[in-house]
């Protein structure tokens, strides 16, 4: 579809309305609140001003169909045939509820060959809201305004938009829109037709499930091209690994991990709540993309100064210690009395103080600081006056344009951020923000997204495997051997009679495993460190499995990791690196990523686990080769990349990593159809 087949529908000048009772009146009455200044047609036989779709004076740009499932079928058709520029189905019942109707599925296919190339938003769903050009297609209350410019937010959940429009933050909502079904278009295409509006400052969105890959990276690299950062908030856990329980990477990657990895791969910055979405979005609309993680903090209490200090742990922020220019000119404003720190407790001796305080908020962004924070939480204004607080936002606004860097006020509890001066906040350049979690969350993504993330390549599409079945581990180990991954020398046995004819191939110790067996270390499947041919033939004897497999026990490794593939049908195949061996369940060291992945890729996520340092040589012992634990990572994926039609999942644990190589020590594949492996047998 072209680029902006969607700008009748969303930006119409022209409206029908076809419905009757509450739900139109609901639209009619958006429409006028918020200002639309084109026709809005009424479509009913009995209440509105035209009887039928066909007796329109002209074909609408956009149209909200208020009716029953069925009659919504015929009318999209006549839609459709009269040249509309697009339409909202609200009516449910299509495939959203295939569970419980029968003929869902089918009188979607129906709904769909009804609207053709014409745009359709739903069904099931509120349609949208634009504040910037007035068209309420919205059949329930709102609480909105309108606006010159603005963030825009699209939600699968109706009742979620709602509650969205009702906020008091003072976020500038310039679209909001709901995706319904996404029987026709999905969030990715929604949102790529409202960056492309010039008075959209960046895209916020309410995921659910991601749908089509393809769209969202295509998305996401608009994003980029137009300078609009996105952040998401995904809702919901997929219960995609639980057809791979067998593996340890499904507990650790699940699909929780699968999505973060998907949206941070696109750039696009996750945040954990609807409130830290708002306020990422409403600092994105003020600041932009932050150019660091670096902040500077001001209160004039020593408490708000320790919350802020305290909220920052563990999150990727930093308040830079004060440097000599930032002391000598606060000792100028301050005096001596006060001790000089970031986050910076000013007291309150210069509080109404506006010409102190200006200069007190400058000195603090001489610095290396990417955004400068004055804690000021507003009184009430029905039982006090907040007369003493206009000096601070004054003053913030001279810090502001003397540092010309971004300031913002917090309110350290979001009620005490009055809706009417988070507005004149925004008019100023001054971001308006709300709860010291959130104000954070919202500065780390922004920090996040101006870290100048890279283009990312496309995403390896997963297929859809039929009849996966485990393959042997001795399949597993010369499947991953012919991908180049280093695995230890070994053999196949049946019983302990043919153990004499092929010991020579392997040196001791020795390490026994029984094949067929899931987990074998819970199950008593493996014995270790089996010194000669007696000990190997006394262990076959007491252990019970279909078939053996002997082989080479590595010694001398000085860590263990995990190198796990898993398929996550809706975002790629997840790739988990992570503490390895029997650390794996009881540390849940781990990071997630998707494929395909670089040898950068691979070391800066080895660096995130709390493990690095035994892989760097910890207090004097010796290093892993990282290079070899590389190169096994770069062979699973080979070999995920030649399989990728069929494979659910691959686990190597442990890669026992020595000073001069890392051997696949344990392997587990799960693949459908014919998989493309080495043969099967001895691997010297």
């Amino acid at each position: 579809m072209k680029h902006d087949h969607l700008s009748r529908l969303l930006r119409p000048k022209s409206i029908a309305v076809i419905g009757g009772g509450a739900v139109s009146d609901f639209v009619m009455e958006n429409c006028a609140k918020i200002g639309f200044r084109g026709p809005v047609w009424h479509v009913h036989p009995k209440r509105g001003a035209f009887t039928s779709v066909t007796d329109l004076p002209a074909p609408p740009d956009a149209a909200f169909i208020g009716v029953n499932r069925a009659a919504t079928l015929e009318i999209v058709q006549d839609l459709r045939d009269m040249g509309a520029g697009g339409a909202v189905a609200y009516a449910s019942g299509f495939s959203e509820a295939a569970a419980e109707l029968s003929d869902g599925t089918d009188l979607q296919v129906q709904l769909l060959q009804s609207a053709g190339d014409m745009p359709l938003i739903g069904p099931n769903c509120y349609g949208f809201l634009n504040y910037l050009d007035g068209a309420g297609l919205w059949p329930d209350q709102q609480g909105g305004q309108p606006v010159k410019s603005g963030v825009a937010i699209i939600t699968q959940s109706s009742n979620i938009a709602i509650n969205l429009s009702m906020q008091r933050r003072g976020v500038p909502l310039a679209y909001l829109v709901t995706a319904g079904n996404q029987a026709q278009l999905g969030l990715a295409q929604i949102g790529a037709a409202l960056l492309r509006d010039p008075r959209v400052t960046c895209l916020g969105l309410h995921i659910e499930g991601i749908g089509d890959i393809r769209a969202f990276e295509s998305l996401a690299t608009l994003a980029r091209d137009l300078g609009k950062p996105i952040v998401a908030l995904k809702a919901g856990l997929s219960d995609q690994a639980q057809i791979a329980a067998v593996s340890h990477t499904a507990s650790l990657a699940g699909s929780s991990a699968g999505a973060q990895a998907f949206l941070a791969r696109l750039g696009i910055a996750q945040v954990a709540s609807l409130t830290a979405l708002l306020e990422t979005l409403k600092l994105l609309h003020v600041t932009g993309p932050l150019t660091s993680n670096r902040i500077a903090s001001m209160s004039c209490s020593g408490g708000e100064a320790s919350l802020m200090a305290d909220a920052s742990v563990h999150r990727d922020l930093d308040f830079p210690p004060l440097n000599d220019r930032q002391k000598t000119a606060l000792k100028q404003a301050l005096g001596p009395k006060v001790a000089l720190a970031n986050p910076l407790d000013y007291h309150t001796y210069i509080w109404a103080d506006q010409p102190a305080m200006a200069e007190t908020y400058a000195a603090m962004m001489h610095g290396d600081i990417a955004l400068g924070l004055v804690i000021a939480d507003f009184p009430r204004a029905d039982r006090c006056s907040d007369e003493d607080w206009e000096p601070v936002i004054n003053a913030v606004a001279q810090a502001r344009l003397s540092s010309g860097k971004p300031m913002g006020i917090l309110a350290s509890l979001p009620e005490n951020m009055p809706e009417a001066h988070a507005t004149r906040l925004i008019d100023l350049g001054i971001a308006p923000m709300g709860g010291i979690d959130d104000t954070l969350s919202a500065i780390e993504a922004a920090a996040w997204l101006g870290s100048g993330l890279a283009d990312p390549e496309p995403i390896l599409l997963p297929g859809t495997p039929k009849d996966a079945q485990l393959l042997t581990e001795a399949e597993g180990k010369a499947a991953l051997c012919n991908s180049g991954v280093k695995i230890p020398a070994n053999f196949n046995i049946k019983n302990a009679k043919e153990v004499t004819d092929k010991t020579n191939k392997i040196r001791f110790p020795a390490v026994l495993k029984g094949e067929g067996v899931a987990h074998k270390t819970e199950a008593g499947a493996v014995v270790l460190n089996l010194q000669n041919p007696d000990q190997l033939v006394a262990a076959v004897r007491e252990m019970t499995a279909p078939s053996y497999l002997v082989e080479e026990m590595i010694t001398g490794g000085v860590a263990e990791i995990l190198i796990g593939v898993i398929r996550d049908a809706a975002h790629g195949f997840v790739l988990t690196l992570a503490a390895g061996g029997t650390l794996t369940e009881l540390l849940r060291d781990s990071s997630s990523l998707l494929l395909p992945v670089t040898e950068i890729d691979i070391t800066d996520t080895l660096k995130t686990l709390r493990i690095y340092p035994l892989l760097n040589g910890f207090r004097g012992t010796p290093a892993a080769d990282l290079s070899a634990i590389i190169a096994a990572v770069l062979g699973v994926q080979d070999y995920v990349i030649a399989n990728a039609a069929e494979i659910e999942e691959v686990e190597i644990n442990p890669l026992i990593c020595t000073p001069d190589r890392a051997v696949a020590a344990d392997v587990l594949i799960r693949i459908g159809g014919r998989p493309t492996t080495a043969k099967t047998g001895d691997t010297p």
